[in-house]
């Protein structure tokens, strides 16, 4: 015990010694935490408060009444008996499971105004067993005994239900986030830099965002927020640096803050972030599926470090579904259960639920890397066989009929491959691209693929019959005139027809000009005439005046049309200058800048 004599001291509600108001708050916190560790029953979230709770609130009576004095003490004050109650209580997630309800318990102030704030208890609903259990292995008996029947029929995306929290379950982005790299070392330590998150849809970016956001918490390291730049406006963001500043004053803890969809902001709502980012006010982390060189000011860029996350493959697609199937107490058929049988674990009444390994490959595949589309497809077909008319039946032995997920069902929710493919973004413009130089490099097969991903992602025809008349000039040219022809129909039958009657004719003209010999003379000449332009120094040089046109007498007096051959009047060749005498001799096919 500290020295009662202290007249300013303040008593510990757990271990009961005595500390200076100044040091009692520091203590707590390492009071706490130990105090969970040593007691098998205790557990506390070692995160921040989300928010104080007011003194005068009322304790509830299941906190209260659980409560009970230490040994060789007097009776405790309420402020010792909600810290008292709290032992015993199980510490589960709120966002991990909606069948828990969380509650936080009031303290009172301990004195001259310092006041702690009691973290979260959560309370367990009526019915369920809670044995005397470390915090890991009861959260994981609850989520082998529950999850089947709370995650599939709960209004949560199981997307969103079965986010991972540590880079141990994250998987599919090894070449960033990956062990022996620069930036998980920087993750694990909470030296975290400010970072733009580029990659497609359901590669894991908001995921590694929470992820670090769950690591800041259990810390204490940092302060978490997150804005969406979809619904949020510049007043909210000033908001959060404001408290960014005064956290950082006040509590020399940082702020991370998280800007889903970062792109959606405009010029100067980006520019709102730059001094605070530069001053280390705020830690940025954008997440982005737009490339970031065109939708990103390079000012902020520059501030950032770019991390592209890649589509998930297909290995990395399966161990995602391979975790939300064991996390759903789902059996793969053909594997040998690595616990009990799902019969044991649940409710006799309750169907088992299994899945054959071929639904789980065909989800892999189909989902074209997005985590999302795979994890919410699953969920889809279990969930419309777990309300199949044919489950009230039961078997001989009174067990309902058992729930079978197979290839076939996972086709019908998935009815064709999820093809990315952005008309407004930069898949857009890879695919064009990919076309073009397809058809140039005179591979027929490649472009009737590229071709299919831009149509089947819902591209506008014209846009495509556009860029082939365009071919047609630049890379066939004078090497086969008549596909400039062949271009031009294609485009005037697309508008006449449109989708998807025209596609056939799409691929006609791709494979045409695929097939076609190629001559860039035109286009390369045509691009001499212009750097000549570009280049020519002084006044361009004035037209020859036997070129120019005189329609009137003072024009014909001045000289104009004077000296003109007419060819066809000619019955032999013309000897005549066409060009400025300052380029007379020039070959703009075989003219370069230099030359003149």
């Amino acid at each position: 015990m500290a020295d009662e004599t202290f007249s300013n001291s303040v008593q510990c509600p757990v271990c009961f010694k005595d500390f200076t108001p100044g040091t009692i708050n520091g203590h707590l916190d390492t009071c706490l935490l130990s105090s969970a560790a040593d007691s098998p029953s205790t557990a506390v979230e070692t995160g921040p408060p989300v928010k104080k709770v007011r003194v005068s609130e009322p304790v509830n009576d299941s906190v209260s009444s659980s409560s009970s004095a230490m040994p060789g003490t007097q009776s405790s004050s309420s402020v010792f008996s909600l810290f008292q109650a709290n032992k015993g209580k199980l510490d589960v997630q709120p966002d991990r499971s909606s069948v828990f309800s969380g509650k936080r318990s009031p303290v009172s102030a301990f004195s001259k105004g310092t006041k702690r704030v009691l973290t979260e208890a959560v309370s367990v609903p009526t019915g369920i067993e809670t044995p005397s259990v470390s915090n890991s292995e009861a959260e994981k008996n609850i989520n082998n005994h529950l999850p089947a029947r709370t995650l599939l029929s709960s209004n949560k995306p199981l997307a969103e239900a079965l986010r991972p929290n540590t880079l141990e379950d994250y998987f599919g982005q090894n070449k960033v986030v990956g062990q022996q790299t620069l930036i998980r070392s920087l993750l694990e330590s909470q030296e975290i830099p400010s970072l733009i998150l580029w990659g497609p849809p359901g590669c894991g970016k908001t995921t590694l965002a929470h992820i670090i956001a769950s690591t800041s918490k259990k810390k204490g390291s940092a302060r978490f927020v997150t804005l969406s730049a979809t619904s949020a406006s510049t007043n909210d963001v000033r908001e959060v640096i404001k408290q960014a500043q005064n956290e950082l004053r006040l509590c020399k803890r940082k702020t991370i803050l998280f800007i889903d969809e970062i792109h959606r902001f405009n010029k100067s709502q980006q520019d709102t972030f730059l001094p605070h980012v530069e001053c280390g006010t705020v830690t940025l982390i954008g997440a982005t599926t737009e490339n970031p060189s065109f939708q990103v000011n390079a000012a902020l860029l520059s501030r950032c470090r770019v991390l592209v996350l890649e589509k998930l493959s297909v290995e990395a697609m399966g161990s995602i579904l391979n975790r939300a199937v064991a996390a759903l107490g789902i059996q793969v058929q053909g594997q040998h259960p690595t616990n009990s049988s799902y019969r044991e674990q649940t409710d006799s009444s309750e169907p088992a639920i299994y899945i054959e390994q071929k639904a789980l490959d065909t989800i892999a595949y189909l989902c074209d890397g997005d985590a999302r589309t795979g994890l919410n497809s699953l969920q889809l077909a279990v969930q419309a066989q777990m309300k199949s008319p044919r489950l009230n039946q039961s078997t001989q032995h009174g067990f309902p009929q058992e729930i079978v997920v197979t290839e076939e069902h996972i086709k019908e929710g998935l009815q064709r491959s999820h093809i990315l493919y952005d008309k407004a973004g930069e898949e857009h413009y890879n695919c064009i691209s990919a076309l073009h130089k397809s058809m140039r490099g005179s591979h027929e097969n490649a472009s009737l693929y590229w071709l299919g991903r831009m149509l089947e992602g819902g591209e506008d025809p014209l846009y495509v019959a556009r860029r082939l008349v365009r071919f047609a000039s630049e890379d066939v040219g004078l090497a086969d005139p008549s596909a400039l022809t062949q271009a031009v129909s294609a485009f005037q039958a697309c508008h006449f027809i449109g989708m998807p009657e025209c596609e056939v004719i799409l691929a006609q003209c791709a494979v045409y000009l695929a097939r076609a010999p190629k001559s860039i003379e035109i286009y390369k000449a045509y691009g001499n005439v212009k750097a000549c332009l570009r280049n020519h120094k002084g006044p361009l040089p004035p037209v020859p005046l036997h070129l120019r046109n005189a329609p009137t007498r003072l024009m014909k007096q001045l000289g104009y049309a004077k000296g003109y051959k007419y060819n066809p009047e000619c019955s032999g060749p013309v000897e005549q200058e066409y060009l400025p005498e300052e380029l007379r001799g020039a070959d703009f096919f075989t003219w370069t800048p230099s030359d003149r």
